[in-house]
């Protein structure tokens, strides 16, 4: 006879969540892959830029000590 694996019934839980957790993560990975393929083939541009927050506002990478206190940020 052939050998096969025999769990007690009391592993049948972790048996299911595990599954449930393995087809969770395969259908994520298929959607990213499906997000992406999309994003190459349809070439969307982009809406809006939003370039006024103070990460685009300000020199990079930003020297030691640049500001001697914390800029405000007004425009949002």
């Amino acid at each position: 006879p052939r050998r096969y694996s025999s769990y007690p019934d009391l592993l049948i839980f972790w048996n299911i969540l595990s599954s449930l957790g393995s087809m969770i993560s395969t259908f994520s990975i298929i959607f990213f892959v499906f997000i992406i393929m999309e994003s190459i083939m349809l070439k969307r541009t982009i809406l809006f830029s939003i370039i006024l927050n103070i990460e685009w506002i300000s020199n990079l990478p930003p020297s030691e000590h640049s500001y001697a206190e914390l800029p405000l940020v007004t425009n949002i």
